[in-house]
Parts: C-alpha cells; sequence; structure tokens
C-alpha cells in the first residue's frame, strides 16, 4: 500500500513538472510579437521564435500581428456642404509598429481608428458640396491619411493608406444627375449629327459645284463643237447650193432657153403658187403672154451680159470646182494638236527653270553658311527675282 501511494506521488509530481515545462515554453511565429506580463506587470516582448518563460510568474498577455491588416468600416452617413445626405463606404490600411504601445495606450485601437475616421469624414465631406465630393476622392484620401496618421501615431500604429471604396448620394440626385448625363450625351451627339450633316452639305455642295463647272465646260465645248460643225455643215450646203444654182443657171444659159419655155415653166408654177390656204381667187391677164415675153427677154439678156456669154454661143458651160469640208477639219484638227503641245513643251520648260533655280540656292546655301562670320561687314546682295515668263496665248 505505501509503495502504491508512492508512485501514485511520483506521478503527480512528474505530471506537475512537465505541465510547468510546458507553460514555461512558448513558441512566437513568424511576423507575430508577444507581450510579456510578470505579475500583472509589462516585463518584456517575444520575437519569433522558441522562449523560456518563469512558470506562473510570467505570462504572454498580447500577441501582435506586425502585418499590415485591412479594416473595412460600413457606409457611413455624412452631410456635405450644400444639405445633401450622403453614404460612404470606407477602408484603412493600417501596421503595428510598435506593439506595446498598441497593447497599452489604446483599449480597442481600431474600434478607435473606426470613429476617428468617421468624425474626420464628416469634418473634410462638411466644407465640400456634393459634385466637389464625388470628384475630389485623392483630396479626401489625403487629407484623411494625414487625420488618421496623426492620431494613430501615439498608439504605435501607422496608417498606410486610407481610400473611399463608394460615395452614393441620394436616389433623386442620383436621378438628377443621370438625366444631365444623359442630355449632355444627347447634346453631344446632335452637335456631333449637326456637325455630319454640316460636313456632308458642304461636300455635297462641293461636289455640286465642280459637277455644275464641268457639266458647263462640257456644254460649252459641245456647244462650240456643235456651232464648228453647222458653220461648217452650212458652208457645205452653201457652196453645194452655189455650185447647184451655178450649174442650173449656166446649163440654162448655155443651152439659150427661149420665150416660150420660159412661159411653160411660170405656167406650170402658177398651181403650186394657188395652193396657200389663204390664196381664194386668182386672175390671170390677157397681156401675160407679152409679159412673159418680155420678161424673158430681159432676163436673157442680163444673164448673157452677167455670164459673158454671148448670144449666139452654145455650150460654153464649166462647173465650179468642189470645196472639200474634210480636208478643212483635218487642217484644224492639226493646228489644234501643234498648239496643244507647244503649250505642253512650255509649261514642262518653265518647270525645268524653277526646278534649276532652285537646286542653286541650296547648292549656295552651304557655302554662305560658312562664310556668314567674315560677311557681317559687306553682306552678299540679295538674289534678284527672276521675271515671270510671259503666258502664251493658246491657240484658238
Amino acid at each position: 500500500m505505501p509503495a502504491i501511494l508512492a508512485t501514485i506521488l511520483w506521478l503527480f509530481v512528474a505530471l506537475v513538472v512537465v505541465t510547468v515545462l510546458l507553460r514555461s515554453v512558448r513558441v512566437v511565429r513568424q511576423q507575430q510579437v508577444g507581450v510579456v506580463e510578470r505579475l500583472g506587470k509589462f516585463r518584456r516582448t517575444l520575437e519569433p521564435g522558441p522562449h523560456l518563460l518563469v512558470p506562473v510568474i510570467d505570462s504572454v498577455r498580447y500577441t501582435m500581428d506586425m502585418r499590415e491588416a485591412v479594416v473595412p468600416f460600413p457606409p457611413q452617413g455624412v452631410i456635405t456642404e450644400d444639405n445633401l445626405m450622403v453614404n460612404i463606404d470606407s477602408v484603412i490600411y493600417y501596421q503595428v509598429i510598435d506593439p506595446v504601445r498598441a497593447a497599452y495606450e489604446a483599449q480597442n485601437y481600431i474600434q478607435a481608428i473606426e470613429q476617428l475616421t468617421m468624425t474626420t469624414l464628416r469634418n473634410i465631406i462638411g466644407g465640400l458640396d456634393l459634385e466637389k465630393t464625388l470628384t475630389s476622392r485623392e483630396e479626401i484620401n489625403q487629407k484623411l491619411r494625414a487625420v488618421l496618421d496623426e492620431a494613430t501615431g501615439k498608439w504605435g500604429i501607422k496608417v498606410n493608406r486610407v481610400e473611399l471604396r463608394s460615395i452614393e448620394p441620394p436616389a433623386t440626385i442620383r436621378d438628377a444627375m443621370e438625366k444631365g448625363a444623359r442630355a449632355e450625351r444627347d447634346k453631344r451627339a446632335s452637335i456631333l449629327l449637326a456637325e455630319g450633316q454640316r460636313q456632308s452639305q458642304i461636300l455635297s455642295a462641293s461636289g455640286d459645284r465642280e459637277a455644275s463647272i464641268l457639266r458647263a465646260q462640257g456644254e460649252r465645248e459641245s456647244a462650240v463643237l456643235r456651232a464648228q460643225a453647222d458653220r461648217q455643215a452650212a458652208m457645205l450646203r452653201a457652196e453645194g447650193e452655189a455650185q447647184a444654182i451655178t450649174t442650173t443657171f449656166n446649163a440654162i444659159h448655155a443651152g439659150q432657153p427661149t420665150q416660150s419655155l420660159l412661159a411653160y415653166q411660170y405656167m406650170r408654177m402658177l398651181p403650186n403658187l394657188a395652193r396657200g390656204e389663204s390664196n381664194k381667187v386668182w386672175i390671170i391677164p390677157s397681156e401675160l403672154n407679152d409679159a412673159l415675153k418680155g420678161l424673158g427677154q430681159v432676163a436673157g439678156n442680163a444673164a448673157a451680159k452677167a455670164m459673158g456669154l454671148d448670144a449666139d454661143a452654145k455650150g460654153a458651160f464649166q462647173a465650179p470646182e468642189p470645196v472639200d469640208v474634210f480636208a478643212e477639219i483635218e487642217a484644224q484638227k492639226k493646228v489644234d494638236e501643234e498648239s496643244s503641245a507647244a503649250s505642253v513643251q512650255q509649261a514642262i520648260a518653265e518647270a525645268e527653270a524653277l526646278e534649276g533655280r532652285r537646286a542653286a540656292r541650296l547648292s549656295t546655301a552651304p557655302s554662305n553658311a560658312l562664310t556668314a562670320g567674315a560677311d557681317r561687314v559687306a553682306p552678299a546682295p540679295a538674289e534678284q527675282p527672276q521675271p515671270a515668263p510671259a503666258p502664251t496665248e493658246p491657240a484658238s
């Protein structure tokens, strides 16, 4: 019996020793710091790794995470300068740089940062109107970060960044803003449409103008060509009629017609003269034969004198020389081609002359630049302008 009690006692002592040893050894993970208190008073901090503590006397009171942490805060209602309520959702990025001060300076530093963020946002947004609030996020972030960094520095916490995730104005304001944005987009669309229509009308008017000019030039050239064709056709018809009249007249007088033949031809023409609708009554006098006889004698004598024919001459008829209109057209075409070729050659010569003068100026420019210092007192005379060639009048 005493042996059993002794064994139990030794087991109890061993268990107590193992428990004390286990409580004396503490392992701190990477990026963490342990705050050790001895009998309720701060003793020291534990870096990452294994550590041995005094049992019962020493205890790890706080374990601080030294990594950067992110704390999102719920949306907070803030009133702007123009008395509009907006909800602002913010995010704080902070890091513990002094674990002792973070453990003992603030009871709950996260809640303290949240409350400080709310009050600072109210102060900053209260001095801005809605439009400025919506367009000045970077400015608000910088001001909020400066205030939080100054306040949390004594807590051993550094605020690295502050971001406003969303700024939500009232529903009525959002509706009005959407209508304004829609109206602005409609305005820009109308302006672009009007500008496009203006450009289209300008281009159409320019095209119509060029088309009208080309059409007028074509009509002018067509009218000129048509007039030339009518002129040549009229000349050809006149020549033909002249040759026909001359041939007929000479043939008649070469045959020496009698008064009876002329009277017969006159009588044949009387029905044609009487065919008019306004001719109702014709009276043929009895002296028609005498009149025709005298008329034939006078016409015969006058024609003989005009043609240089003797009254007894017979068969002295010669046809006039025909006019070659096609030869005249070919000659005019050759003249026009020569005039066009001369105009082209003159334009080429003028262009070559301009290129030659330009090349001469470019070749003399480097030498003038090299001797500019020596020639400052006596500058080179300016190049005399070349007289423009007189324009040549195109051949018609």
